[in-house]
């Protein structure tokens, strides 16, 4: 039996939520008959007896509602008769094993499989998905988009991925917000059409992800493109500063990511504070950096550590930028943003070129942004210099209108060199809406409640 008409004996058969947007472009399948490592998934395949193969299917969707591109997977193991003896599924970055009520649920040797809304993990019976059935309404909801163009560690950095591409995508997926219904009635068969051997499949997703950007970008104004729109340390109007509750404020207020101050105390610990020392409570000031975290427990307990401050930002589904006051604080920052899994949501920023080369040693992948003060400075050359993506004028002090300052033709410049553009902080509505008119990428605000309620654009305003 040739392998493609193995392949498609055994094709999933996918159960859809009703109001699920999205559909799938393409179904890549490999046949492996021993201990070997997936293709196109973090993971060891060990074929052992009684099974004697396993068909690895990996399903492209044309997007998944938090990113642009997405493959998600089910491995069917078959014994030596060709009868189907374990089913595998890809969930949330990991895969379970397809049983329920003790039994894998199959319909003439095709695995049938429910398929969480927006998200694409799989399951044997829809009562999974009730663990996260908050977290699921979060993403297709308030979170749609939030990812930009999906950064995936198996094909490196995508050419694709910018500041001005996430910024589509981000668009684009919040169009397709919606509210699941958890009625899957919609049934999907994969038809001879849809299926190819994995190779086929892979040289076709970027061709199809190029061509839906440049759609994109014929078919959504710069003027209707969402901006990202920045908590200045937290919603720091209605909760102090740099603290848990102000991250928890700007998620409340629809802000798409918090901007933080990360310096490191005295021994390493990274911690979220603006001015190199630190106020006591008797009044005096010690330098941050010559105090210990226990001390600073004590003398000061609301001052969270950056690792508090990025779960507190994951549990909100906040994105975070992080300005690095010191170096010393690019490696222990750099391995708490790995430990907790927010690199695909956080953007590093610094006003030293150095730092942010730091940042890229440790964290190829991360997204930086060059900081200054100087009205003259070329933008372009120092965001060279740093090798960041985003510039940020922090002219504050010397231009308080930033809708005069960076004019279309400045943004333009920035963005010819595929950069993006970050304002500093701002809370009058109409130098909002100057800043979105003249392009750009992101703005921080000390008002996140009046930056959504004047910038966000919504279908039919």
């Amino acid at each position: 039996m040739d392998l493609h008409h193995l392949a498609l004996q055994h094709t999933p058969i996918l159960l859809l939520d009703r109001a699920e947007p999205f559909r799938v472009e393409g179904v890549g399948y490999a046949v492996l008959d021993r201990g070997t490592f997936s293709p196109t998934f973090p993971r060891r395949l060990v074929v052992e007896p009684p099974a004697c193969q396993v068909i690895e299917y990996a399903m492209e969707w044309d997007a998944d509602i938090g990113h642009l591109y997405e493959l998600e997977h089910v491995w069917v193991y078959l014994d030596g008769e060709g009868m189907v003896i374990r089913v595998e599924a890809s969930w949330h970055g990991t895969y379970r094993e397809m049983v329920a009520d003790g039994r894998i649920p199959l319909e003439d040797g095709h695995p049938i499989l429910y398929v969480e809304p927006g998200k694409h993990a799989m399951a044997p019976s829809p009562a999974w998905f009730q663990e996260r059935s908050a977290q699921t309404l979060r993403e297709c909801t308030r979170l749609a988009g939030a990812g930009g163009i999906w950064l995936n560690p198996l094909y490196g950095f995508p050419a694709m991925k910018s500041p001005q591409t996430d910024r589509l995508a981000r668009t684009y997926l919040r169009r397709k917000a919606f509210t699941p219904t958890w009625i899957f009635d919609r049934r999907l068969e994969i038809s001879p059409e849809l299926l190819r051997p994995t190779r086929q499949l892979l040289l076709e997703i970027p061709r199809r992800l190029q061509t839906l950007i440049e759609r994109l970008e014929r078919e959504i104004p710069e003027e209707e493109r969402d901006l990202l729109i920045i908590a200045h340390r937290g919603a720091s109007t209605k909760a102090p500063e740099n603290t848990l509750a102000a991250i928890r404020q700007a998620a409340v207020e629809d802000a798409d990511a918090v901007e933080l101050d990360v310096r490191v105390t005295a021994d390493g610990i990274p911690v979220l504070h603006h001015d190199a020392e630190v106020r006591w409570p008797d009044g005096t000031l010690r330098p941050l950096g010559d105090v210990s975290l226990n001390e600073l427990r004590v003398a000061r307990p609301e001052i969270p550590t950056l690792a508090e401050a990025l779960e507190g930002c994951r549990e909100a589904g906040l994105g975070a930028y992080l300005d690095l006051k010191a170096p010393e604080a690019v490696e222990p920052a750099a391995l708490i943003v790995r430990q907790t899994g927010m690199l695909p949501f956080v953007l590093f920023g610094a006003r030293e070129p150095a730092t942010l080369q730091a940042v890229r040693r440790a964290l190829p992948w991360a997204y930086r942004a060059i900081m200054f003060a100087d009205p003259e400075a070329d933008p372009v050359a120092l965001a060279e210099a740093a090798d960041a993506h985003y510039v940020h004028p922090c002219w504050e002090g010397r231009s308080p209108r930033p809708e005069e300052q960076l004019t279309p033709a400045w943004v333009k410049r920035v963005h010819a060199r595929g950069l993006g553009v970050i304002s500093w902080h701002e809370e009058r509505p109409a130098a909002l809406k100057a800043l979105k008119a003249a392009g750009v990428d992101g703005v921080t605000t000390d008002r996140p409640d009046l930056a959504v309620q004047t910038l966000r654009w919504k279908e039919g305003r």
